[in-house]
Formats: C-alpha cells, structure tokens, sequence
C-alpha cells in the first residue's frame, strides 16, 4: 500500500519545525570483524572438509612404508537469500510535500532497516551458536562437545562461566591445543573477543589492565585490622602483557545473551559471509497510478565451515 497525503498530514502543513524518528545513526557493520567476507556467484556455496593425514609411524629397518588414507568428511552449505524491503508514495503526496524531505528520509529508513536486518541473520549465528536445532556441516551446532571426527569427538564448547580473568584465560589456554581431525596440533592461537553490550567494562578491563583486574577478597591485616585486598593485585596480566588477543574486544549490540562470550581463533574458514548480489537501491514511477516507489534489495548468507574459527562460553 503506497503512502498517501492522510498518513503524513503534519507534513503537508506549514509551521513544522522537525520530522524526528528516522534520523538516528548509521547502522555499524558489526559483522565485519565475525566473519570472512567472500563473493559468491551461485545460488550456494558449499565448502569440503579434508582430513588429511595423521602421524607418521615409524618404519623398522627393510619393512614396508605405512600407507595412510586421506579422505574428505562433512560439507558446509551456505544458501543465498534474498534480503528486499520497498515503499511507495503517491503522486499526491510527494506534490504536497512542503519540505521536500520526505522521500529522503524515507530512503535513509529503508537503508538503515536492510542494515539492521543484516546484523541481525550475522549475530543470530552465534545468537543461536549453542542451540542444537541450528547445526553445522558435522550435525553439531556451531558450538558443542560433540564435533565429530577421525580420531574421536572434539570441544570448542567452553564450560560455562561468566566472563573473568580466569573463565578467559581457560578459553586462551584450550584454543592453543586446537587439533585437526588426525588429532595433530594446529598451531592456534586466539585473535579477538567478542561478547555484548553488558560486557563491555568487563572486556576492557581484562584486556587492557597492566595488572590482574582485582575480583575483591578480604583479608586481615595486623591482627584486627580488615581490609579489601583484592586478589593477585600486584601480578601482571598475562592477557594483556603477551598479546594474547592481539586484535582486542568487539562489542555486538545484537548478541542476545548477556552472560556468553566468543573468542575467534586464527584457524582459517571458520564463520563466512557470502556475498551474492549487494545492496541496490532503485526508484521508478508507477505509469498507472503516478506512485513513486522506492526498493532495496540484496543476497547473502551466513554460517559456518570450520568450527574451530571459534570458541565459545554461554555464561552462568
């Protein structure tokens, strides 16, 4: 239905000092820094994992080489879906208009919804990393116990516990023993943080003190004397004096859980986004009935190949 004079009346009369409601802030890409960005040219895209080989055994002196098998396992599929959203105005109003503002806003309206609508499908993601009806190529949702491979099951799934000193530093400790599915060590090491608004002091404070952010224990001093001596005060954060998140802390206004944290890792192929067709933005006239319509279209997916892009802790 396109809009017409009786839905904007206030802005047909003289007098009005402000049209507010549709001039708030650009919408942040917050999905940049949780996925790699790809083109696509295709309706999907699917991606192969590659066993490779595991340990070579040792070969006793005029016996025969071991032969190992090298196959490929699970397939991730990323469906492109086509994201539109459209409004028309009637010849009648675009006339009437006394501050030839009108479809401006409204096309900044239509731009900050895709925007929006965009962070939204790459924070549901990890919004839903941890619910098993959202799986993976393996069958297992993006975080879990239970990732099969070769060589048994492996975790990306961190015990639950809210954001700390010590909660992070298992994460950081876990991810530097990551395995490939022959149970080889890959070499990983953690490269941000990512967690919601309400751990944004949290965050900072873990990542950028020169000391152990204190957790506040009381002690006596002098007999009688109480005082608050907060834990490991005087000992060096290790976090923040090794790099051990060398490209810092990403606050995600859409992440849904306050209490769960994720720490991307340097493992390649982990979250993607690709890109099939993006934002267009058009404007015609209607011939028959003189309406102006405006539409925004564009095509994308979002998932994941390699769990172990990722760890994650749902929080207490």
């Amino acid at each position: 239905m396109a809009i017409n004079r009786a839905s904007i009346s206030k802005q047909l009369l003289p007098g009005l000092n402000a049209i507010f409601g549709l001039e708030y802030g650009e919408v942040e890409n917050e999905h940049v820094p949780l996925f790699e960005i790809e083109n696509s040219d295709r309706a999907f895209e699917e991606e192969v994992l590659f066993t490779g080989f595991g340990n070579a055994p040792v070969k006793a002196e005029g016996a025969a080489v071991t032969y190992d098998e090298a196959s490929e396992s699970y397939v991730a599929r990323y469906t492109n879906e086509t994201i539109a959203l459209a409004f028309a105005v009637t010849e009648e109003a675009m006339e009437d208009n006394l501050y030839d503002t009108f479809a401006k806003l409204r096309a900044k309206a239509l731009a900050r919804a895709m925007g929006n609508t965009k962070q939204v499908k790459a924070a549901d993601v990890f919004n839903n990393g941890f619910n098993g009806a959202y799986t993976g190529g393996d069958g297992q949702p993006l975080f879990s116990a239970s990732h099969p491979t070769v060589n048994g099951t492996q975790s990306n799934l961190l015990t639950a516990a809210d954001l700390s000193f010590a909660s992070l530093e298992t994460a950081l400790t876990t991810i530097q023993k990551i395995k490939d599915d022959r149970g080889i060590l890959v070499g990983g090491s953690a490269e941000s943080l990512h967690v919601a608004p309400d751990n944004w002091a949290t965050s900072n404070a873990l990542l950028n003190s020169t000391l152990i952010p204190a957790s506040g224990t009381v002690s006596t001093l002098g007999g009688s004397q109480a005082a608050t001596n907060p834990a490991g005060w005087n000992d060096v954060n290790s976090i923040q004096s090794m790099s051990m998140l060398p490209k810092g802390v990403f606050i995600n206004r859409r992440f849904t859980d306050a209490d769960a944290f994720f720490v991307k890792t340097n493992v390649p192929n982990g979250t993607k986004m690709f890109v099939r067709a993006p934002l267009q933005t058009k404007m015609e006239p209607d011939f028959d009935t003189g309406n102006l319509r405006f539409k925004a279209r564009e095509r994308y997916s979002f998932g994941f190949s390699d769990w172990r892009g990722f760890f994650g802790n749902q929080g207490n």
